[in-house]
């Protein structure tokens, strides 16, 4: 727990925030290109492992599952929620955002068409006088950039209300 919270919370409010305040834009996307994918394996993992760990301390979880008043089974769902929220990163958002996603034939993501783009038309996507096509991916970019850190906020919520009843009432 320590491993997952401690990276969630550096991820979310502090090694994103040196970056972007220390590196180009173009390099933060690099950046944040290679490091997050490894940030959301490693939170669907360990919080999967978190789950399985707290389902075997709790024995009659399953035969409960549907009674989310349960304390057992709310910090499962938790937990649970944690992974999902991830997942949703990791799976969906992520190759939206910054991946290519060559399964489905989608041209590169928004990021990158967005770099591309400025390329092309030789300014930054945040200068007056942008082309209607930039404004359109400035707009997805916003928005798959939203999605993602409500659904980070979500799981970084749902980690330290397992961490304060873990602290409370223990394991």
């Amino acid at each position: 727990y320590g491993w997952l919270y401690g990276m969630s919370m550096w991820v979310s409010f502090f090694g994103g925030i040196i970056a972007f305040r220390a590196l180009p834009r173009h390099q933060l996307s690099t950046l944040q290109h290679k490091t997050f994918p490894v940030y959301f394996s490693s939170s669907i993992g360990l919080s999967s492992a978190l789950l399985g760990l707290w389902a075997y301390a709790h024995p009659r979880l399953l035969a409960n599952i549907t009674s989310p008043l349960r304390a057992d089974v709310a910090q499962a769902y938790v937990l649970g929620a944690v992974i999902a929220l991830q997942s949703c990163n990791q799976l969906v958002v992520g190759p939206m955002t910054s991946r290519q996603v060559l399964k489905f034939h989608l041209p590169d993501s928004t990021m990158f068409q967005r770099h591309k783009l400025e390329k092309e038309e030789g300014k930054n996507y945040n200068e007056p006088g942008i082309s209607a096509q930039m404004k359109a991916l400035n707009a997805k970019f916003g928005m798959l950039h939203g999605i993602s850190s409500l659904a980070n906020l979500g799981a970084v919520v749902a980690l330290t209300l397992h961490g304060l009843w873990i602290g409370s009432y223990g394991l």
